[in-house]
């Protein structure tokens, strides 16, 4: 900005760039006549040149200066009609400036209402909603305490059953419990698929060795053996493996601990004309069935050879099912005596009954026929009566009049 007399003008004006290209100009021509006059200082033409050239600079310049006056003659015109825009620009400013601040002082005033309405509204809303969450809060934390109440049961009985399976594991953990644990579900598998008479528990044979449950089922194939093992640890080190070398040893170890039972089995509990020719290897766990079949199907095998059949809980009860049809069979054999003479009382009752009933029909007949006659003579009896309702005295004769006897006093 460039300010002139008290008039401020601008870099990219007209009238400013007008006056900066004169006075380059002037400058020019300066620098250039001071190089000629360098140049020709030793020549008497060149000072002619450069008087010339002075003269025609001296005109230049005088023209520079007319020009000079005009330009400021029109700087000043510029300068008042910018002054006089500016005045009428501040005078329309101040109006809009005034427009607009009523206008605004409007809106603010509308704002402002719409902003109370608003706000109102919303704390009506917010009285509702805090009402219905309190409403809703309540509900939930009653819930929530009857949730807690339920958790606080299960966390009971959690540790309850924590307690039952510490105290199983401890069952488990002893070879002589973890053998009662077995009894106790063959036991209780075996009594409820048999009669009570056709089991006995721990029963000693003649050499001497007690077996855990006898089933006395007829010969053939005569009474046979379960006995009762669980080879808890080889199983356990099998499921704990992570190597495959500790597999190969748990199989090991599992197969050993299976073949032994095995073993021992059909050395006690197989004796001629005493036991059948096979006895029953009772396992209380089908995972561990599951892995014989699975992984040693050889011990299986080798079970089968030795006459010893490895059940698990169900095919156990399975197996006994068919030992119960097998001594229902036996028993209906055993009693084809009494059913026949059953049946022969059957037969004369129903005969007994076959007469009764004939004689029944019999009297039935009589009774129709009877009850028949008696239609028929009530029948008579009425048709008379009929008549005899509808006879008239008048068309009598004479000779048809009896006469009417007179009682003597």
């Amino acid at each position: 900005m460039i300010e002139i007399s008290g008039t401020v003008y601008a870099w990219d004006d007209p009238v400013v760039i007008a006056a900066l290209i004169g006075a380059a100009i002037v400058l020019l021509v300066l620098v250039l006549l001071t190089l000629a006059v360098r140049r020709a200082g030793r020549s008497a033409e060149a000072v002619n040149f450069v008087a010339s050239q002075m003269g025609r600079l001296g005109q230049d310049v005088q023209t520079l200066g007319q020009g000079q006056q005009t330009l400021a003659g029109s700087l000043q015109t510029v300068s008042d009609t910018q002054a006089q825009a500016q005045v009428n620009a501040m005078q329309t400013m101040e109006a809009r400036l005034a427009q607009v601040q009523a206008q605004m002082a409007e809106r603010l005033a509308d704002n402002a209402m719409r902003s109370q309405r608003a706000m109102t509204e919303m704390q009506e809303r917010m009285k509702e909603s805090l009402h219905g969450s309190s409403v809703k809060t309540t509900q939930s934390l009653t819930q929530l305490q009857e949730r807690l109440a339920t958790i606080d049961k299960a966390q009971t009985n959690i540790e309850k059953l924590s307690g039952d399976v510490l105290g199983l594991q401890d069952i488990l953990s002893n070879k002589q419990t973890r053998g009662a644990f077995g009894e106790i579900q063959l036991n209780d598998i075996v009594s409820k698929a048999l009669p009570s008479d056709a089991y006995a528990f721990q029963h000693t044979l003649s050499n001497g060795k007690r077996a855990d449950c006898l089933i006395h089922l007829p010969n053939p194939p005569g009474p046979i053996v379960i006995d009762a093992k669980f080879p808890l640890e080889a199983y356990e080190a099998l499921v704990a493996a992570e190597t495959k070398d500790q597999q190969v040893r748990a199989l090991r170890d599992l197969k050993t601990a299976v073949q032994t039972h095995i073993k021992a089995i059909s050395t006690k509990y197989l004796i001629e004309g005493e036991t059948a020719d096979g006895a029953l290897m009772f396992l209380p766990s089908e995972a561990v069935y599951a892995e014989l079949h699975a992984r040693l199907p050889e011990v299986v095998r080798e079970g089968f050879a030795a006459r010893v059949w490895i059940v698990s809980p169900t095919t156990c009860m399975a197996t006994l099912n068919t030992m119960r049809a097998i001594l229902k069979d036996a028993r209906m054999r055993e009693q084809a005596g009494e059913i026949r003479k059953t049946l022969a009382l059957v037969n004369r009752d129903v005969e007994m009954v076959s007469e009764r009933v004939g004689k029944l029909q019999t009297h039935f007949r009589q009774a129709s026929e009877d009850i028949e006659g008696i239609g028929v003579a009530a029948t008579r009896a009425g048709k008379r009566a009929k008549r005899l309702d509808n006879f008239d005295f008048e068309e009598l004769q004479d000779d048809t009049v009896v006469p009417m006897v007179t009682a003597k006093d």
